[in-house]
């Protein structure tokens, strides 16, 4: 492998995978796919689906400055930094301060963990054996 154009090869494939991951998720919210569901499954989409979506891509659009900015090359940081911010917003909504919704949850917290750790394993254990570039290591 050609240790030069290492970087730029990297930052092609995260930029790649992350706007790719982005405009699916932009697509399910474009395309409404909880209305095509009723009752419980109705009720669950729209309480929490983008609980998980969100942190989710946030996740990803970390991933894709990892390598202008070394300090996100760490998933526990990447992970740290999305939980973070999402449940700041999901506190500061219990104090009628809206910043990503309206309406505290505290289960809205659980779905932001479960989010992020989706994003994780993908990141660790998918991406990292699909894509040679993805590790530093």
């Amino acid at each position: 492998m050609d240790s030069a154009n290492f970087p730029f090869r990297a930052l092609r494939l995260r930029l790649i995978v992350g706007i790719s991951i982005m405009l699916l998720l932009a697509l399910v919210h474009w395309f409404r796919v909880g209305s095509y569901l009723s009752g419980d499954l109705y009720i669950l989409y729209y309480s929490y689906a983008s609980d998980l979506m969100l942190p989710f891509g946030c996740y990803f659009l970390l991933c894709m400055n990892e390598i202008q900015l070394p300090f996100l090359r760490h998933w526990f940081t990447k992970a740290a930094v999305v939980f973070l911010l999402m449940t700041f917003s999901e506190v500061m909504q219990y104090f009628d301060f809206y910043f990503f919704g309206t309406t505290f949850d505290p289960v809205d917290i659980i779905m932001f963990g479960i989010g992020v750790l989706m994003a994780v394993l993908s990141d660790v254990l998918i991406f990292k054996k699909i894509f040679p570039l993805w590790s530093y290591d």
